[in-house]
């Protein structure tokens, strides 16, 4: 089988990461059958497989991952170049604003897509696909720095310390379960609305039946996934590849993962992203406080080493995947976690940068 990620990692000789990569094998098969079905020459939709790996090649780009770049680049080296036009310098703006700045990619950054005449499955597509490279990156950056941090020893220089968070007395917070609103962040439950036509589930084909069935109980009521029923075949590789990293037993335990996940989606600025993980954190740690330092300062939150070593991993690679190496994760190893934690935490980061560009790019969170 082709794997991307340990071709660009170089993991040739690293035995002990391909070995903990193994403990993963479900995670590894879903995002190499993501990466082969986004870019497949026969995929059918209205993005010819110039213009998606052009895409795919300018977002690794801008997330400084040239070898990406690269492999994608080579691919298209061998194809005629997009046609310049209208709708391909919308798809172009798009890409390079949802790749730097998922924030900024708003209502208007998306419907310049349908009005330079992007349908809506097309416009899902791109979307997914843009969400998976900055996905993609991620993970090649952070299997090469677990390689190159190579195996735990006894003699191992101790990581510099995290800085301590602003402690923030139990009793100044809503008890666990209780709403939780910081700096315009909640863990109360929210609503999210399509900025475009979603799947009348009524009218919806047997095959996007079928994907709403598999991927979540109220699927049939969520605009999330009835706009991504638009491609069900995309939207159930990735619904593999989400429940293969968030649910995997064993390895960081789920707390932990809900935390990192919530620190990538403050980062963002993904206020849908933070509320769903936050509020999972507190349902399985029964406390909120790391969750409120993460609204007010995800740079520097965490009530222990282990969890600032969390949180400061967790924002590097979210933030400057480029720079990630094993610097990054001394600190992680430091305060004790395994390999298998450490790959589950790299994937877990690199899962959001997916996740929160759908979110954010797609239609917006709704208050109670």
């Amino acid at each position: 089988m082709t794997d991307t990620i340990a071709q660009l990692a170089h993991l040739d000789g690293a035995t002990t990461t391909q070995a903990t990569r193994q403990q993963r094998a479900k995670a590894v098969t879903a995002t190499q059958a993501c990466e082969d079905l986004l870019l497949a020459p026969d995929l059918p939709c209205g993005l010819p497989l110039a213009q998606r790996l052009a895409v795919a090649q300018a977002v690794a780009a801008a997330s400084g991952l040239p070898s990406l770049a690269g492999h994608y680049g080579a691919r298209l080296a061998r194809l005629p170049a997009p046609a310049q036009d209208a709708r391909w310098h919308a798809i172009e703006h798009f890409t390079r604003l949802l790749a730097t700045q998922p924030a900024a990619a708003d209502r208007a950054a998306l419907l310049a897509l349908p009005a330079a005449g992007l349908g809506t499955e097309d416009t899902v597509l791109l979307a997914q696909l843009i969400g998976f490279v900055a996905y993609q990156a991620r993970l090649v950056a952070g299997v090469a720095a677990l390689a190159a941090l190579g195996p735990a020893s006894g003699t191992q220089a101790p990581a510099t310390p995290a800085a301590d968070a602003p402690f923030v007395h139990p009793a100044n917070l809503p008890a666990p379960g209780q709403p939780l609103r910081l700096n315009g962040y909640t863990s109360e439950t929210l609503d999210w609305k399509s900025w475009l036509p979603v799947v009348d589930p009524a009218k919806a084909s047997a095959e996007q039946q079928a994907v709403l069935d598999a991927s979540h109980p109220k699927a049939r009521t969520s605009d999330f996934y009835l706009l991504l029923a638009h491609q069900p075949r995309v939207l159930a590789e990735r619904s593999e590849a989400f429940n293969a990293i968030m649910y995997a037993p064993g390895g960081l335990p789920r707390a932990e993962r809900e935390l990192a996940t919530t620190v990538v989606s403050r980062i963002n600025g993904c206020v849908y992203c933070a509320s769903v993980h936050a509020q999972r954190f507190e349902q399985l740690a029964k406390r909120n406080d790391v969750i409120a330092q993460v609204f007010i300062d995800p740079d520097h939150a965490g009530t222990n080493t282990r969890e600032r070593a969390i949180v400061q991993a967790s924002a590097a690679l979210t933030r400057a995947p480029g720079s990630f190496g094993p610097q990054d994760l001394a600190a992680l190893r430091a305060a004790g976690l395994s390999d298998l934690e450490l790959l589950d935490t790299v994937h877990a980061v690199a899962l959001f940068a997916w996740a929160n560009r759908l979110m954010l790019n797609l239609g917006e969170a709704v208050h109670p």
